[in-house]
């Protein structure tokens, strides 16, 4: 699992099973030294720098796989998020939904355009910061209600 979709509370879970297991095998170890050894494992110097770098991560509301609904170019949806990566910045999040039916994304009259799939950039609120002419985002999605 990346590192970014892990909590402090994951990996304190993780550091108490890898305390557990260091015990069995004979060589205990103390609740530090096994955030210290857990901080190691994902890259990092020490617990400390773990800690502040994951309480700080901004988390997306959304998973792979996840089922969710929303608004594509102003036109109702429900799918499926198929992919989603961090952007450098930590706050945005490249999202590709799968669509449940295609979505015509045209308004006009006597057109049709569907998308079945799309990728876009979203804030952690789920909202692109690209707009349509009329200033609504391209973009809103929440997790689905059954």
């Amino acid at each position: 699992m990346s590192l970014h979709h892990l909590s402090l509370s994951d990996l304190k879970t993780q550091a108490k099973s890898l305390r557990a297991a260091l015990t069995a095998a004979g060589q205990p170890v103390s609740h530090s030294q096994s955030l210290e050894l857990m901080a190691k494992q994902h890259g990092f110097r020490d617990w400390n720098t773990l800690h502040a770098r994951v309480g700080n991560a901004v988390r997306p509301g959304f998973a792979l796989n996840q089922r969710v609904e929303g608004t594509y170019l102003g036109q109702p949806f429900r799918g499926e998020i198929i992919g989603i990566r961090a952007m450098a910045s930590n706050t945005r999040f490249s999202l590709t939904l799968r669509f449940d039916d295609p979505v015509d994304v045209i308004t006009f009259e006597g057109m049709t355009n569907f998308r079945s799939q799309v990728q876009m950039v979203v804030g952690s609120n789920g909202v692109s910061a690209e707009k349509t002419s009329d200033g609504a985002p391209h973009l809103r999605i929440w997790p689905e209600k059954n």
